[in-house]
Parts: structure tokens; C-alpha cells; sequence
């Protein structure tokens, strides 16, 4: 049986602070969401001015990562690349990019999602949330 690490609360919180941070040096209008490697919503924020929508669309590009294991941008480029029967995957309603998978010894902890400017600045604050715990 193998050993895999879970995120903890200060991990989670660590991520949050360092992706808000993100986002706040860039004056960037989000809602970020941080889920673990079932989906499961572990720490949220809208903040000042992000779009409402964006408060449902970050948590589902997380979940679709995290389930996925892998960045939900794949999912967006499969689609536009033709194969639109993705569109049907039970589960994964967030296939935009922004979504990005949190990694520790080939193991998919969980992720982060942003949503609420253009999507590589979403995968952005996601990243940079991310590396605040080194990975």
C-alpha cells in the first residue's frame, strides 16, 4: 500500500493567500477555489468586483482537475480541437483553462481554480498559489 500526502489546512491557506495575493498585485477581479483530490471545496473567495458567475465557474474548473488530474486547460483543447463528446463527461463541468492540479511526488493532491479574467491570467494566480507551498 503506498503512502500519499493530503492537503492540510495550512497548506490550503497558504495557497489561498499567495493566489489572492496574485491577483491583487494585478488588480485582477477573481473567485479562486481550492478543492482536494476528490473534488471537494476546501477554501473559497470572490473578491472585490469579480463577476458573480465566477463564483461558480472556479470551483468547477478545481474539480475538474483535481478529478481530471490534470490542468482543465486539456480539456478545453481537446474540445476546440473537434472532439466535442467531452462535453458529456459526467463530472466535469469546468473544462476551461484555469484550472491546475496540485502535485506532490506524482500524486494529485488536489487544485485550484480561478476564474475571472482571461484564462492563462486565471492559470496564473493559480501557479502562483500553488509554488507558496513549494510544489
Amino acid at each position: 500500500m503506498k503512502t500519499k500526502s493530503v492537503l492540510e489546512f495550512s497548506d490550503v491557506n497558504a495557497i489561498g493567500a499567495a493566489a489572492q495575493a496574485e491577483a491583487l498585485k494585478n488588480s485582477w477581479a477573481v473567485s479562486i477555489a481550492i478543492v482536494d483530490d476528490g473534488g471537494h471545496l476546501m477554501w473559497f473567495t470572490r473578491l472585490d468586483g469579480a463577476a458573480p458567475i465566477s463564483s461558480h465557474i472556479a470551483p468547477c474548473k478545481a474539480r475538474t482537475s483535481a478529478l481530471g488530474r490534470r490542468e482543465s486547460k486539456v480539456y478545453e483543447d481537446m474540445i476546440n480541437g473537434g472532439r466535442a463528446s467531452f462535453l458529456s463527461a459526467p463530472s466535469l463541468e469546468g473544462m476551461l483553462e484555469g484550472g491546475v492540479p496540485i502535485v506532490k511526488d506524482g500524486q494529485c493532491l488536489g487544485a485550484v481554480g480561478v476564474s475571472g479574467v482571461k484564462s492563462s491570467e486565471d492559470a496564473q494566480i493559480a501557479r502562483a498559489g500553488i509554488a507558496a507551498i513549494g510544489l
